[in-house]
C-alpha cells in the first residue's frame, strides 16, 4: 500500500460538495480525487515552467511549433484535429 500523509483541509461548502460529486462520478474517494487533481496541476505547472525556461534560452515558440504541439497534445488525448475547444469550455463549472 502506498504511504500516505494525513492532512486536514477546509473548503467552502459548495466546493466540498462539488469535489464529493466529482469523486463519486469517477468511483473514487474525496481524498484520492484531490490527490489526483493536485498531481495533475503540479505536472501542468512543471510543463509550463519547462517551456518558459526553453523559451528563455531559445526564443519564443513559433506559430508552427505551437500548432504542432497542440496537434500532438490532441492526438495524445484522443481528440480530433478539429477539436479546438478546451475541456473547460466543454465542461464549464
Amino acid at each position: 500500500m502506498a504511504q500516505r500523509e494525513k492532512r486536514s483541509i477546509s473548503l467552502p461548502p459548495d466546493l466540498a460538495r462539488a469535489v464529493d460529486d466529482a469523486a463519486r462520478a469517477e468511483g473514487t474517494t474525496f481524498s484520492a480525487w484531490l490527490a489526483q487533481t493536485a498531481a495533475h496541476r503540479l505536472k501542468l505547472e512543471a510543463g509550463q515552467q519547462a517551456i518558459a525556461e526553453w523559451e528563455l534560452e531559445n526564443g519564443p515558440l513559433t506559430p508552427e511549433e505551437l500548432a504542432s504541439g497542440r496537434a500532438r497534445a490532441r492526438a495524445l488525448l484522443g481528440r480530433d484535429a478539429g477539436d479546438t475547444q478546451s475541456s473547460v469550455e466543454r465542461n464549464p463549472a
